[in-house]
């Protein structure tokens, strides 16, 4: 069975738990801490970055490579269109969301996160009881200058491009799926998947597996509320909403799940 190493809270790794869920992949989730993975995922990739899924002893990281591999490998449904110019369309929204705008608007949400590590603790510990979420909000503000050094929060200049990134990324996708509701084509692609789970980190889509633990730490709130209302905003509810049926993350084998 594929095991897929994850960090709960993070755009990247839902695209392949969206993935796998559409396609009905058996396969078992387990949850890693920020700053504690590393150990763990270098064993096994030589880097430092989640997703992972490993698969006949073989470990694969990158949300992209990952969801390549899974799509080929399952035909149904088909995320990827079958017209060439828009398979090439779909691609390139993912390149342009997963190596610009999701590092980008990735750094307001962690600035925000790392200012209340109780809440930090919680969101990216959500597997985790009680006693060990506490254990592990001692430990943040230590990981804190790693984690802002790993993911380019060197400023308040920084925290602003993320924000600029955010609304960037929320005009496009507002904009692009007027005529049909999707990015690209006339049904869900792997573009819609892509935009949806990284906006999905500041619009928090209610009965979802990316859905705050309550309440909402202070400075993040005040970050969800910033954008709430924009019509991007709507437009991510909506595709969670339509087809991301999953209401919640889970640990361990997939198989009640399907």
């Amino acid at each position: 069975m594929h095991e897929l190493l994850q960090f709960r809270h993070s755009p990247y790794n839902e695209k392949v738990r969206w993935v796998l869920d559409l396609k009905r992949i058996e396969h078992r989730r387990r949850s890693l801490l920020p700053g504690p993975h590393l150990p763990v995922v270098r064993r096994l990739t030589g880097r430092s970055q989640t997703p992972v899924l490993v698969h006949g002893g073989v470990a694969t990281d990158g949300s992209a490579e990952i969801v390549a591999w899974l799509d080929a490998g399952n035909a149904v449904p088909a995320l990827m269109p079958a017209d060439r110019v828009q398979r090439d369309e779909v691609l390139r929204i993912q390149r342009w969301f997963d190596d610009d705008l999701t590092p980008r608007i990735r750094r307001p949400i962690l600035a925000a996160l790392l200012a209340n590590p109780r809440y930090f603790a919680r969101v990216f510990g959500e597997a985790l009881s009680p006693i060990a979420q506490a254990a592990y909000a001692l430990v943040v503000p230590l990981a804190g200058p790693v984690i802002r050094k790993g993911n380019g929060i060197t400023d308040d200049a920084a925290v602003n491009d993320g924000l600029l990134a955010a609304q960037e990324a929320l005009n496009f996708v507002a904009e692009r799926s007027i005529a049909t509701g999707y990015l690209v084509a006339a049904s869900l692609t792997l573009a819609d998947i892509t935009a949806a789970a990284t906006l999905a980190t500041l619009v928090r889509p209610a009965d979802s597996p990316m859905a705050c633990p309550q309440p909402v730490g202070p400075a993040f709130l005040e970050l969800m509320e910033r954008f709430r209302a924009h019509p991007g905003a709507a437009w991510v509810r909506s595709i969670y909403a339509k087809h991301r049926l999953a209401k919640r993350d889970f640990e361990g084998p997939s198989g009640a799940q399907y």
